[in-house]
């Protein structure tokens, strides 16, 4: 069962401290939580832009559990999802179990500690500091779960399904469950299971009886022939439900659910990722853990959104970057049918940031490693098992080391998925070019900014250098090993070694585990080219804290130029297709038209007030242009519009009025620019090929009247601690015309059986906290989250200066 209500947490001080009046009041909570996102940042705080700006700190959380006195006997413990990080729980005082890693699951037993007939006080203590190079959150910010068991039971994550044997017409569907008796006696029960299709009726079952000594564990297989069965795939994402029974006669001691896709996997460097027998390439976003203004809490309707999203703007693969995934976004890809590429670490003898896990690796990544596939395994949108992030290791001997073992254990556990690893060759040689890179520094510091295309060109510049290196005969050489081990070659911003590897590794298949988004077009037209690369990840999907200001653009005023670490504000890495609330950049629709998904010409405006200036980027950068022909105060002024297209040419038509056509292509591939002057009216771009119109994209501007909109994803919210209403705030016209220019202060009040759970913008770098009722609006957006807490209607109201109030009604049932 889900334990996510009833908490308390506070900051963590020692009872010593404690004693001399130090530690401040414990707050009610409910999991999932970070409770880092509502402390206060800190400007001056050393690396600060890793981490957003905040500072980390420990915590401590508790909660009273009411054991019966019949428990006497079971088995109970505590599933935590995830921790962030060096998680001690305790059981009246007791120390039942620790974890080091802050994103993996783990599993604590806690009756041996338990008082039966009691009420019982589970704490939990952790902390973050310096311990990634993004921000982590803090806290219990995944689910967790109370597990109760008899003496006789189906051990934690014993229960394997897989589907070996998959033909049109019929399906072998393979149950694996391991039973333990810990019992003083020797017990035969019984074990059945069957499938069920989504909707229908049960499909196959079986039943078997099994013996157990004392202290025994046995595996019951069961072999279950489905006819006619539905394949789960990207597409049509058809899901079985297989359930598990336990018996002792008529009294059931245990059961089990689990959630099934029948499908099968092939990959080879000819004819690339088949699922099914089909051909598919991932069209994939690498994505961190925070869910924007909710911080790190991964609440599953923040996660399924997020899936959702992400789907919509043309992606069929993730990449959880650096750190496994959880399992609430698991079951929405499942659910929705997106591709999963699970990552185990970031580092693994070496460290990237002062206090990080590579001091925990050699003794803990035999159990991660397990915690991952045990998560994972069940899960038909998992394709690939990722063994870390541009490890320096991979580049000498100790990584060919490393690498096989992991690989070999992550094989050992489960032998039906693909393993990859995230090599960057940059990284794998970093030793030899550090000099080089400094004068590379040195040359990019003194050049001049230049006007326009001056993010493209550096994106060109510093991607070149990369695979220059990346493709150079040392890294060949010192990374084979690495790279041998592995059933797809993950290769980090290494496109240069695509066309290079089908030559002199001719069986290697290669994804590109993570790109520029400068470098989409290139690296799409070789994916289109060569079946041993089988799809492309960028960097990143959806935008995240921390790595603050990673992609963000800047002009001559700003203080820290093209930077990748930005000063304070600066929150986000502003390098997203979707930004932190999950709203469309126009890179999103750039990508979309190169995947070949859109038709329709995209039409961003430069910002009127930078025209001319000199833009400055780093190679995770895009245009800061907006959709919108709305630029009140710049009558007369220049401007530049961007255009995306697969067309030849596209035309610009103001109010009727021709402001003539361009090529798409001449600058950057399946793109167009035109340089006119803003003048309010009807802004419409006519995309053709061959002299044929393919597709029209039209933006108005809005009138001067503004109005708030109020639009909730969802008017219908379901009790309990999964669900959540996102709530976009808008400035519009009348007509619903967006009004970037206006931004204001909005408040939201959350009143009935809801919270108000985060209040934020797209705004990369704010001064507010996602914990407050008032916000700035960013480019005219905002977004409200708001978090059951009973049943009954919940009312909304949004406020602003100059705007009519605005309510909406929801309910939770």
């Amino acid at each position: 069962m889900v334990l996510n209500d009833g908490w308390s947490f506070r900051r963590k001080v020692s009872a010593f401290a404690e004693l001399g009046g130090a530690g401040g009041a414990w707050t009610d909570v409910t999991l999932p939580h970070d409770a880092q996102i509502a402390t206060t940042r800190e400007p001056d705080l050393a690396n600060g832009a890793a981490p957003g700006y905040f500072a980390g700190g420990a915590w401590e959380y508790r909660r009273q559990l009411e054991v019966p006195e019949e428990a006497a006997g079971q088995l109970w413990a505590l599933e935590f999802d995830g921790v962030h990080r060096d998680a001690m729980v305790y059981v009246n005082g007791a120390l039942a179990g620790q974890h080091a890693f802050g994103y993996s699951r783990f599993v604590v037993r806690i009756d041996p500690w338990l008082r039966h007939g009691e009420v019982n006080t589970i704490a939990v203590h952790c902390r973050t500091h310096q311990d990634s190079r993004w921000y982590t959150g803090a806290g219990i910010y995944r689910d967790v779960r109370l597990i109760v068991k008899d003496a006789v039971h189906l051990a934690v994550d014993g229960v394997t399904v897989t589907t070996p044997d998959v033909d049109a017409d019929r399906a072998l569907v393979e149950i694996a469950a391991v039973v333990e008796n810990s019992s003083t006696t020797t017990r035969t029960v019984r074990l059945s299971s069957s499938l069920d299709e989504a909707g229908l009726a049960e499909v196959a079952s079986d039943s078997s009886p099994v013996t157990l000594l004392p202290g025994e564990r046995a595996t019951v297989r069961h072999r279950l022939l489905v006819s006619d069965p539905a394949l789960w795939n990207v597409e049509q994402p058809s899901l079985y439900t297989a359930r598990l029974a336990l018996t002792d006669g008529d009294r059931r001691l245990d059961d089990e659910v689990v959630p099934v896709g029948i499908r099968t996997l092939q990959v080879d460097a000819r004819r690339g990722l088949r699922i099914n027998g089909e051909p598919l390439v991932l069209r994939g976003a690498c994505i961190h853990h925070d869910n924007g203004p909710l911080g790190a809490a991964s609440i599953a309707r923040a996660e399924e959104r997020r899936i959702e999203l992400l789907k919509a703007a043309g992606f069929n693969a993730v990449r959880s970057a650096h750190n496994p995934i959880s399992t609430a976004l698991l079951e929405a890809c499942d659910r929705l049918g997106m591709l999963v590429m699970d990552e185990t670490f970031d580092m693994w003898t070496s460290s990237k940031s002062d206090f990080d896990y590579a001091s925990d690796f050699t003794q803990w990544w035999e159990r991660d490693v397990e915690a991952l596939v045990a998560k994972d395994r069940n899960h038909p949108s998992v394709v690939m098992y990722s063994i870390g992030n541009e490890i320096p290791e991979t580049g000498a001997i100790s990584g060919g080391v490393w690498s096989r073992r992991l690989a070999e254990k992550v094989r050992s556990l489960d032998p039906t998925r693909f393993v990859t690893n995230g090599i960057n060759g940059f990284v794998s040689v970093l030793d030899m070019v550090t000099a080089g890179m400094a004068q590379q520094r040195e040359a990019m510091a003194s050049a001049e900014p230049q006007a326009g295309g001056g993010v493209n060109a550096m994106m060109t510049q510093v991607g070149d250098m990369m695979n220059q290196i990346s493709a150079s005969p040392q890294v060949s050489e010192r990374t084979e090993e690495s790279f041998s081990v592995l059933d797809i070659a993950g290769m980090n911003y290494g496109d240069g070694r695509y066309e290079l590897d089908a030559q002199r590794f001719p069986n290697r298949v290669i994804v590109g585990s993570e790109t520029f988004p400068s470098r989409i077009a290139r690296n799409w037209e070789l994916v289109e080219q060569h079946e041993h690369v089988i799809g492309d990840f960028t960097w990143v999907g959806w935008d995240y804290l921390g790595e603050a200001g990673l992609g963000g653009v800047s002009y001559p005023d700003g203080a820290t130029a093209h930077a990748a670490a930005k000063a304070y504000p600066w929150l986000a890495a502003s390098s997203g297709d979707l930004d932190i609330t999950g709203h469309r950049r126009p890179v999103s629709y750039y990508r979309e038209t190169v995947f070949g998904l859109r038709a329709e010409p995209y039409v961003a405006v430069q910002r009127p007030e930078r025209h001319g200036q000199p833009v400055q980027g780093t190679p995770w950068s895009w245009s800061d242009a907006l959709p919108s022909w709305s630029w009140e105060g710049h009558e007369g002024a220049p401007v530049t519009i961007e255009v995306y297209s697969d067309a030849d040419e596209v035309e610009l038509v103001l109010d009727g009025t021709s402001l003539g056509r361009s090529s798409v292509g001449d600058e950057l591939a399946f793109r167009a620019t035109f340089e006119t002057t803003y003048s309010p009216g009807q802004l419409v771009a006519v995309a053709r090929r061959g002299g044929v119109e393919t597709g029209r994209t039209t933006l108005r501007s809005a009138a001067h009247e503004l109005r708030l909109q109020v639009t909730a994803d969802r008017s219908q919210l379901e009790q309990g601690t999964t669900d959540l209403a996102f709530i976009d705030v808008s400035l519009t016209d009348e007509s619903g015309v967006l009004r970037p220019l206006a931004d204001r202060e909005i408040s939201v009040v959350v009143e009935g059986a809801a919270v108000l759970q985060a209040l934020g913008s797209g705004d990369p770098a704010p001064h507010e906290l996602f914990s407050g009722s008032t916000r700035s609006t960013y480019d005219g957006r905002a977004l409200a989250i708001v978090r059951p807490t009973g049943v009954g209607p919940v009312s909304v109201a949004v406020s602003a200066d100059g705007c009519e109030p605005v309510g909406l009604t929801l309910t939770v049932a």
